[in-house]
């Protein structure tokens, strides 16, 4: 069949054959999308004759969806200097509006500060910072019952810390399903070591799946290491090439076993070092670099003040 008798097809209710006008509105298969129907009941009646096709589209969708490489890691763009903020940590939740701002933003906007002899403000928003861990708190519970997912994320967090695993799997859960991929891996964490929940590597790997296709990188490394486990090696050497594209160093390391082993091309691991070098790049700038050489010594002077005080 053509693209034109094809298209043609879509024209029409796949079970009774209905054409789309201006009074009957047709919908997609909602798992396959190759076919549409007028309702619920031609649906329904249909489902016999779709059911073998409908099963196999949606799986080809679902791969498709699974190995396409994102465009950047789930950490997106620091809003202020817009380049992509790094994998490390390198960067601060701000507790007023849950934004996520790279270092270099931070310190540069403590400088101004200080220079300027300015009060300390957000460096997003402009909210004057808490100077207690109860304001910020505070501002962080605001965020929450706003239902902002990185805030109910951090939350999830904070319990997770405490050792409040049944509040940090409820905090995630919900932040999951507000579209948070960080706390999809997480949840998948708790599944894997079994922490106030059974076991699961079936939702484990749900999880991980959900939290891959948003650009999280580690679950998608994680991906790998199972698929490798379980005997399917060129799943694996898939997911390792995404996440190394996206600038995950621990992905390479497997990759470049599996090169050896006669896994992935020499092209194909060329590719992959590539990506990830690019990744890399895209995040650094001098304000960044800077702002990491200042909190190193001030790292350093902390823990210089902590032996004298141990003397």
């Amino acid at each position: 069949m053509n693209a034109d008798e094809e298209n043609d097809k879509m024209m029409f209710c796949a079970s009774c054959g209905i054409p789309e006008v201006d009074d009957v509105k047709l919908k997609d298969c909602s798992a396959c999308k190759l076919v549409r129907y007028c309702g619920v009941q031609c649906q329904k009646e249909h489902r016999p004759q779709h059911k073998r096709a409908c099963k196999q589209r949606a799986a080809e969708l679902r791969e498709e969806i699974l190995f396409k490489q994102p465009e950047s890691s789930h950490m997106g763009d620091c809003p202020i200097c817009c380049l992509p903020l790094s994998l490390d940590s390198k960067a601060i939740l701000t507790p007023c509006c849950c934004t996520i701002i790279c270092n270099g933003c931070d310190y540069a906007n403590q400088i101004r500060e200080v220079k300027e002899k300015l009060g300390h403000k957000c460096p997003f928003c402009r909210h004057p910072k808490g100077e207690s861990d109860e304001e910020r708190n505070r501002s962080l519970m605001k965020r929450v019952d706003a239902k902002d997912p990185a805030a109910i994320r951090q939350m999830g967090g904070y319990r997770n810390q405490e050792g409040d695993y049944d509040g940090a799997i409820e905090y995630w859960t919900e932040a999951a399903g507000l579209g948070d991929f960080a706390a999809h891996y997480d949840l998948s964490v708790m599944y894997r070591k079994g922490k106030s929940v059974k076991k699961d590597k079936k939702k484990e790997a749900y999880h991980l799946e959900k939290a891959a296709i948003g650009g999280e990188p580690f679950a998608r490394h994680n991906l790998g290491v199972i698929e490798n486990e379980n005997n399917r090696p060129d799943r694996a050497v898939k997911h390792w090439i995404i996440a190394a594209k996206l600038g995950y160093d621990d992905s390479l390391v497997p990759l470049k076993e599996a090169y050896r082993e006669g896994l992935v091309s020499k092209e194909g691991l060329a590719a992959a070092l590539r990506g990830h070098q690019a990744a890399v790049d895209a995040t650094k700038s001098p304000q960044r670099e800077e702002a990491e050489v200042a909190l190193s010594q001030q790292r350093e002077a902390a823990k210089a003040a902590r032996k004298d005080r141990v003397k």
